[in-house]
């Protein structure tokens, strides 16, 4: 199996609210949903913000939906009103998060 970027099978929203990060990853395919929450993990994500030192990340499935819902404390570096980084906000988060390998199928 070669990697693959999670953008190659799904799209993302966000939302701020003060330090926190909510992103929702949608499988294109409603198909593919039960192999990308196999894929895409409280710890992988968690492991791919490290940088940015998440204080919690939680995750919630709505398949009926075929998203994940991430929501990632502590991300913001204080908030959006706070913080002198806002490339790291909103879509710019959620672009990372696409950017993340996966195994291919």
């Amino acid at each position: 199996m070669s990697p693959i970027t999670l953008y190659d099978v799904a799209h993302a929203r966000t939302g701020d609210k003060g330090n926190c990060s909510n992103i929702s990853v949608i499988a294109y395919q409603l198909a593919d949903y039960d192999w990308l929450v196999e894929q895409v993990t409280v710890e992988r994500v968690t492991a791919h913000f490290a940088s940015r030192h998440p204080t919690k990340v939680v995750r919630y499935l709505l398949p009926k939906l075929g998203a994940i819902n991430f929501v990632l404390d502590g991300i913001l570096d204080g908030g959006v009103n706070d913080a002198l980084n806002l490339d790291m906000h909103g879509k710019g988060l959620s672009f990372h998060l696409l950017a993340m390998q996966i195994d291919s199928k």
